[in-house]
């Protein structure tokens, strides 16, 4: 399988940010409740795709409360969820999300070593089995954009029928989000503990 092409960083000439986090003083009403509701939640700030996302407030409350659901009140093992989360940011090339959630994957137990995997576009091996089955089942989905009938019942055994729904959920919410991100050039936040996609 091909590794997808990342998007140009910003710095390297496409113009910069195109869907900056509007001034305070130019935000409406609904802008600034959005951005204090975010503040006040587990997020604790506006950033990654709620700075486009601004524009639409409404979008973005509704956004955000499904990200919070799958990251923060969701089944799946911390480990698994990291894993397919930095998994998606390299399929569609997204720095943010990559640099956000790889030191959260290692955190959760996922090897370095696979994660490098990933970001170079190869098959990570020395995972557990339940990250494992969710690696296949992530690179299976956005490869074909379904699953066969084996993986789906290896992930049935793995995480049950809620957990294969809530798996492709976040898949598909870390995809939107990211692709939004892309078009808006969200800049990722440079770490030098992270190396960003190639």
């Amino acid at each position: 399988m091909s590794t997808p092409r990342s998007p140009v960083p910003i710095e390297q000439g496409h113009g910069g940010e195109r869907l900056p986090l509007p001034p305070t003083d130019r935000m409406d009403a609904a802008q600034r409740a959005a951005a204090q509701a975010l503040i006040d939640g587990p997020r604790k700030a506006v950033y990654g795709p709620f700075v486009p996302l601004m524009r639409v407030p409404a979008l973005l409350e509704r956004t955000a409360q499904l990200g919070e659901s799958l990251r923060f009140g969701g089944q799946l093992p911390v480990a698994v969820r990291e894993l397919v989360t930095a998994l998606v940011a390299q399929r569609v090339g997204n720095q943010f999300e990559w640099v956000m959630h790889v030191p959260l994957a290692q955190a959760a137990g996922i090897p370095a070593a696979a994660l490098e995997a990933i970001r170079l576009g190869h098959a990570p091996t020395g995972l557990p089995d339940d990250a494992e089955t969710a690696y296949a089942f992530c690179a299976e989905l956005m490869a074909t954009h379904g699953v066969g009938d084996a993986l789906y019942q290896r992930a049935c055994a793995a995480f049950g029928e809620a957990g294969v729904v809530e798996l492709s959920t976040l898949i598909g919410y870390f995809t939107t989000v990211s692709w939004l991100m892309n078009v808006a050039r969200t800049p990722s936040r440079p770490t030098a503990e992270v190396l960003p996609l190639p």
